[in-house]
């Protein structure tokens, strides 16, 4: 059984959490605090869910998924993802995160950013460029006409299959964009960001010279 720990328990992370679910991982979630802190929340919004602290629910993970907004991921101790398969699901947004005079926050960088932060973690862009509550409603079987996909970045091509694998029993075609500097191709403001595409036309739009939105 394939565990997989979700790190932030907001509107995002608790969607990719009930999905998994659905899909028959075992889940871990952990807020910025103590389990007890988010136990309740757990137990009424993501029933099955295992409440935990980070380290604790990224011990025995397979996978990681961090869900938090963006200026949060400076939280997280790195250390105990090290060696870890880490799926950056997460945008920049000046409404939530600021503005910055960084321009590694350019919106289309934020997996760069992310990467320096989790040094050791294999780190995977993907789940970032469809709406929350999409996720849970336009999954669908492995093989289905018009099956929505979902792009996957990253340098570590063993960690890009894993979490591709995730995305399949999710209910999305995963199709692998290459190396993770090229999450910005899906990232906010491309014309792939929030677009329900399929296999094939989300690889004809990451091939495409006209990536903007």
């Amino acid at each position: 059984m394939t565990t997989i720990a979700i790190l932030g328990v907001g509107r995002v992370g608790s969607a990719v959490a009930r999905t998994a679910l659905r899909a028959g991982f075992d889940v871990h979630v952990a807020g910025s605090g103590a389990a007890d802190d988010i136990s309740l929340l757990t137990e009424i919004v993501i029933p099955g869910a295992v409440p935990m602290t980070t380290s604790d629910a990224v011990h025995d993970a397979d996978i990681v998924i961090v869900a938090v907004p963006l200026h949060k991921h400076r939280s997280i101790d790195p250390a105990p993802l090290a060696g870890k398969v880490v799926v950056d699901a997460m945008n920049w947004w000046a409404p939530v995160d600021g503005e910055s005079d960084e321009s590694d926050h350019d919106a289309v960088k934020t997996s760069e950013v992310v990467a320096r932060h989790f040094a050791g973690a294999r780190l995977v862009k993907s789940l970032n460029h469809i709406g929350y509550h999409e996720l849970e409603e336009h999954g669908a079987e492995t093989g289905a006409p018009d099956r929505r996909a979902l792009a996957v970045a990253g340098d570590d091509d063993a960690a890009a299959r894993v979490v591709m694998a995730m995305i399949d029993r999710l209910g999305f075609d995963p199709v692998y964009s290459g190396p993770l500097h090229t999450g910005r191709n899906f990232g906010p403001g491309t014309r792939i960001f929030n677009s329900i595409l399929t296999r094939d036309e989300l690889e004809a739009a990451l091939m495409s010279r006209e990536l903007a939105a």
